[in-house]
């Protein structure tokens, strides 16, 4: 089996992996991870941590989340059950393409991945009913190195294709950039 490919994206560092499925009478098999592949592509020791999401209704917004450095991470985004618009903004200060987005359809069906490197945020609407999304992680979770960019941000005016019916109350509060801009760095983000 080969594995999968990547392919970048217009986003310096941003790329989807293209999965191959082999299948048979018996169903399908994929591979999800390969240390030898994913090496020097922000994951040099592997995923420090793989969390799990389950969504149930079609519209929902979670994110656009990050961690800042020490702690900023690289993530490889995996839709298993339905569908999803998975988006990463750019936030890193110095690159050409600082708060410009890219989005992929990721699903159950189509075998692409998002690996979304560090110095991006990243969030998904759900285009189906009950998806299911794994994430894995180049670094731990640390509380006080996150960060977010508000979902409906007219400075990074991210194109969801759906109306957006469930976002947390987390979510929506976070501040607009003009707003967060204009704040000391250390409470941005916050």
């Amino acid at each position: 089996m080969s594995g999968f490919v990547v392919q970048p994206l217009p986003l310096a560092g941003l790329a989807v992996l293209v999965r191959s499925r082999a299948t048979d009478s018996r169903g399908s098999f994929a591979r999800l991870w390969c240390s030898e592949t994913l090496a020097g592509l922000g994951f040099d020791n592997g995923p420090a941590q793989v969390n799990h999401s389950v969504t149930s209704r079609r519209g929902t917004v979670r994110g656009m989340h990050y961690q800042t450095p020490p702690h900023a991470e690289t993530k490889l985004v995996t839709c298993i059950r339905g569908e999803i618009y998975d988006v990463a903004v750019d936030v890193r200060p110095d690159s050409p393409t600082y708060l410009r987005s890219h989005a992929e359809m990721l699903s159950a069906d189509n075998g692409r991945a998002l690996l979304i490197p560090e110095g991006f945020a990243h969030g998904f609407q759900t285009l189906t009913d009950d998806c299911e999304i794994i994430y894995c992680h180049s670094k731990p979770y640390v509380p006080a190195a996150e960060a977010a960019l508000r979902f409906d941000d007219p400075a990074i005016s991210i194109p969801w294709p759906l109306p957006v019916t469930i976002i947390s109350d987390r979510d929506r509060a976070h501040p607009l950039l003009a707003a967060a801009l204009a704040t000391p760095p250390s409470s941005v983000g916050r």
